[in-house]
Parts: structure tokens; C-alpha cells; sequence
């Protein structure tokens, strides 16, 4: 079947050559997502005019998510000034700062529930400081209206943007993530607008501004990468004293994104669960499916709980 982007969605790559959507194995189809209160979760992002990762960028995890009442909460638009090749979100020129966000995203998550939300953003390259004060907003107004929630941020990497890093740890989320997405290699092709020692320093920053804070990073694994490559990000994260990593399989948009080198098999996420743990990572998610945020709330809670119990031994 042959898979037809919309123009209209994605203008700046209708030059790039097709690349043909391979079937995907067994082990990463999911359901269709149909259940009452994936709907529910689906009208408060509406009525709240809030925009979500989950669907911007199509994570297969959304019927699951939603159904559980999570969803990851993408601020400062649906337009990303960066066009990197993996990603499903729109580029462009944004749109101004929506000055009352930081209290809609607060309602909502109040209204949800959450014991924990992780929060993302586009890449705002137009904005002096890349959008950290609006980061900072939106962590102070879910202080005040969900205090027990513990706060995870997504956010991007700040390049050229002195003194924003510093802005968002002030405001002092529970989790700092920041994804390297790929090996350092594979960065001109699929990440041409990063850095990729510019986000292993941000990470270190982190740490060095407020050691408290936890940071955590994620990989996409089936784009042309090599098991070697993969376990020498794992050890440049843990050098930049970085605690959580996420590993997961790429999964191609449409057919003018990257193409798909390889699927991993579920043993081969398991084996690299272990090395990392093994590295020192205080938690791992590694599995085809494996997202960002996906089931990032049941595993921070479950570390949370298992601290108190050892300082309590």
C-alpha cells in the first residue's frame, strides 16, 4: 500500500525521496484505541486547547496512554523550527507564546489527576531564550495547582541560547529529560539542527546547577546504528551523571522521513536494558514500544517509593 504525506502538513520535506514504510513485525502492532476513557482524556485536551505529543508526533502508545488518563503535554505550539528527519511535528514558522498556557496545562493535569506529567515542547530557535521562561511558567503553575504531581520536562536543547538552561533548573522540576535521539554519527542525517555534545552538556549542566534534580535521556534504535555506537552513548550519558535512559524503536512517519534499517527484536532491547543497568542507570525502559514518557509515571513513583523504603531501613 503505498502511504501518501500531506503537503500541507510537512511543506519543507516534499523534496526529499521517498522511502517505501516497511510492515512492522509482530511485536510492535497495537490496538486501535477505543476505549471510553481514551475519549475522555481526547475532549479535555480540546476543551483546554492544549496540544500533545502523543498525537503530533503519532506515538503507537496513545490508545494505551489515554486510556490511563496520560498524556504528554506539548507547550508552545504544534510548529517546530527545526526539521529533523524522524519527526512527525510540523515545521515552520510559530506562532507568539500563548501567554495563559502554563495555566491551562496546570487545569488539566489537576483535572486528570496525575501523580506525575511530563511536559514537552517544539524547538522555538525564534525565541531569545528558546523558550525556558515559558518552561519555568508552566512548572510554577502546576506547583500551584497539582502540588502532590512530580513534574517531568522534555525539553530541547537550548543551542545558542546562554543562561536558559539555568531558567528551567531554577524552577526545579522532578525530572530533567532531554533525549539524544541517536549516535553522534547518524546526527547530519537525522538530526542536522542538534548538536550532539551540546546535548550531552546540557544534561552535565543540569547536574552541576542543581545535583537534586534527575536527568534522564532517551535513544531511537533502528535507524542504521551500531550496538557499539549505542553502548558508547550509554557511556558518554553516564559520564554527564545522567540517571534514567529510555531505548525504542524507531518507527517511520510517513514515507518522506528516514527509512527504517532495522527492526530490533524484543531480546535485543532486553540485553541492552541490562548493560545499561549494569552502567549504573537508576532506571531503564527499553523496549520496542518504549517512548519518552511512556509509563514514566508508575516507574518514578516505584523509585520514589523504593528510596523511602531504603532510607527508612
Amino acid at each position: 500500500m503505498r502511504v501518501e504525506i500531506n503537503h500541507s502538513r510537512h511543506p519543507e520535506k516534499a523534496h526529499r525521496p521517498d522511502n517505501p514504510i516497511q510492515r512492522k513485525p509482530d511485536w510492535i502492532r497495537v490496538k486501535a484505541p477505543n476505549h471510553p476513557i481514551y475519549h475522555e482524556t481526547r475532549e479535555l485536551m480540546r476543551a483546554n486547547r492544549l496540544v500533545t505529543v502523543c498525537e503530533e508526533a503519532a506515538c503507537p502508545n496513545i490508545g494505551e496512554c489515554w486510556s490511563q488518563r496520560h498524556a504528554t503535554m506539548m507547550i508552545m505550539g504544534d510548529t517546530c523550527t527545526r526539521a529533523c528527519s524522524f519527526c512527525n511535528v510540523r515545521t515552520g514558522m510559530p506562532e507568539a507564546l500563548d501567554a495563559d498556557e502554563p495555566a491551562r496545562v496546570a487545569d488539566a493535569v489537576a483535572k486528570l489527576g496525575l501523580r506525575h506529567v511530563v511536559i514537552t515542547s517544539v524547538d522555538r530557535d525564534d525565541l531569545a531564550d528558546g523558550g525556558a521562561s515559558h518552561f519555568a511558567a508552566v512548572i510554577h503553575a502546576l506547583r500551584a495547582a497539582a502540588p502532590q504531581t512530580t513534574i517531568e520536562i522534555l525539553t530541547p536543547d537550548f543551542l545558542r541560547k546562554p543562561g536558559a538552561i539555568a531558567v528551567v533548573t531554577d524552577a526545579r522540576p522532578d525530572v530533567f529529560n532531554h533525549n539524544l535521539e541517536t549516535v553522534p554519527r547518524l546526527y547530519p542525517t537525522i538530526r542536522p539542527g542538534a548538536r550532539y555534545f551540546q546535548s550531552l552538556r546540557l544534561l552535565a549542566q543540569v547536574k552541576e546547577q542543581d545535583p537534586s534534580i534527575f536527568t534522564k535521556s532517551g535513544m531511537m534504535v533502528g535507524l542504521g546504528e551500531t550496538k557499539a555506537e549505542i553502548l558508547q552513548v550509554m557511556d558518554d550519558l553516564r559520564v554527564a551523571d545522567v540517571d534514567f535512559l529510555t531505548l525504542g524503536q524507531y518507527l517511520q512517519p510517513t514515507v518522506k522521513h528516514a527509512a527504517v534499517a532495522e527492526f530490533v527484536t524484543p531480546d535485543a532491547f532486553a540485553d541492552y536494558a541490562s548493560v545499561a543497568r549494569a552502567k549504573g542507570f537508576l532506571l531503564v525502559s527499553a523496549t520496542p514500544l518504549t517512548r519518552s514518557s511512556y509509563h514514566a509515571d508508575t516507574d518514578f513513583v516505584a523509585l520514589r517509593v523504593a528510596r523511602v523504603a531504603s532510607l527508612a531501613a
